[in-house]
């Protein structure tokens, strides 16, 4: 009897067991034929011929005792015989297998969720193969199958997904889980909408170093001014086109600061303003009444009196929204 391995790409000196066959086999089989099995992989690793006897010489056990491990492995799918011997099966595929195998006679609605399970399965696939060379652990494979469900990515999202996190190397499930949240956030379910995410992404890029620029910045931006640039963009739908009118008024502050220019873009958010031209119409307002409330004061000696003065036209803008 010649045993073979049906997965030869690697060999290691070491003998690989599955964490599959710990989960899904280990407590529904006997001792002996655990005992059989495990000896059989060993021995597969260099396609060795032996018989039922040298087995059961060597193992220790009855030679009805092998005869029975071997008929039921091949039960469950874990051994194939052929003319020469037995083949060690995959069991990453068996499972796979029997999570995505079509079926025959569905209905409507089976039929659809078979379809996706095939391009499930060969996005995993897929998946496998690309990043982890053909190794990917098999606890992987319900990690996958759950983010799946959860996020309701496409197979393409998911696919960019490992892409993205094998670019930065660091392709282990914390880091994963936590892109995939943040695409989930950014209702990101279809490639079509990681494309827009990836869009509004270099636009953030585009605002946040013009932001860094035009306030003398030498560092990176942190984690909570970019933030900020993330509202006004996003949420407020404000460009560069507005955010830059924000920064114009900093030329009078010896320390023009975020905090600064989220009070002028929220303020003029809340006032409904969408366009460059409603900002600087209202500005030329408030600049046209910090005149005339000068000149009320000139022509009626009221400026003879001790008053509140105002060194500059944000304090009168903040004055007049009181």
């Amino acid at each position: 009897m010649k045993l073979e391995n049906a997965d030869l790409s690697s060999l290691f000196s070491n003998t690989l067991i599955p964490d599959i066959f710990f989960s899904e086999y280990l407590s529904e089989a006997s001792g002996d034929f655990i005992k059989v099995y495990l000896y059989m992989v060993f021995l597969s690793k260099y396609n060795k011929d032996i018989k039922i006897n040298d087995l059961s010489k060597k193992l220790v056990l009855p030679v009805k005792t092998i005869q029975d491990a071997v008929k039921y492995w091949e039960e469950q799918g874990l051994l194939t015989k052929k003319n020469t011997g037995y083949i060690i099966n995959n069991m990453q595929e068996i499972e796979l297998h029997k999570l995505y195998k079509p079926k025959t006679a569905l209905s409507a609605d089976q039929l659809q969720k078979s379809t996706e399970n095939q391009k499930r399965a060969k996005a995993i696939d897929f998946i496998n193969n690309k990043y982890f060379s053909g190794l990917m652990p098999t606890t992987w494979y319900p990690e996958i199958e759950l983010w799946f469900k959860k996020y309701k990515f496409d197979e393409e999202v998911m696919i960019a997904l490992f892409g993205y996190c094998f670019d930065k190397s660091a392709l282990h499930k914390n880091y994963v889980q936590t892109v995939a949240e943040a695409w989930n956030k950014n209702n990101i379910k279809t490639f079509n909408d990681l494309d827009v995410y990836y869009e509004k992404q270099e636009k953030l890029k585009v605002i946040a170093k013009t932001i860094s620029k035009k306030l003398g910045l030498s560092r990176g931006l942190t984690q909570y001014e970019y933030a900020y640039i993330e509202k006004w963009n996003i949420d407020y739908g404000y460009g560069l086109d507005i955010i830059e009118i924000a920064l114009k008024r900093t030329t009078s502050k010896a320390n023009p600061n975020f905090d600064y220019l989220d009070k002028l873009l929220t303020d003029w958010h809340d006032r409904g303003f969408k366009t460059p031209n409603e900002v600087q119409n209202f500005l030329a307002e408030m600049k046209a009444k910090n005149k005339n409330i000068k000149k009320l004061e000139k022509d009626t000696g009221y400026d003879k009196y001790d008053q509140r003065t105002y060194s500059d036209l944000d304090n009168l803008y903040i004055n007049l929204k009181k």
